[in-house]
């Protein structure tokens, strides 16, 4: 499919060197970057649960260090 947006000149030509070193085009390396930001931010199984961890809460390693400073 195709989509129209607008991008900085200094970023097209970013995107045109680094196309350029990977000999690949701009819209392959924009398609790899879409799909980059997408699978960080999709879902994870975790999220779904509750309590603590759920909904972006704090994360269990950040959490146990902050209750042992407590102590």
């Amino acid at each position: 499919m195709r989509t129209l947006i607008d991008i900085g000149e200094s970023d097209i030509r970013a995107l045109d060197d680094l196309a350029k070193s990977r000999q690949a085009s701009r819209a392959a390396l924009i398609r790899q970057a879409v799909a980059e930001y997408l699978g960080r931010h999709r879902q994870t199984a975790g999220q779904g649960a509750f309590g603590l961890w759920g909904n972006g809460g704090e994360d269990g390693l950040a959490y146990q260090e902050r209750v042992r400073q407590e102590w």
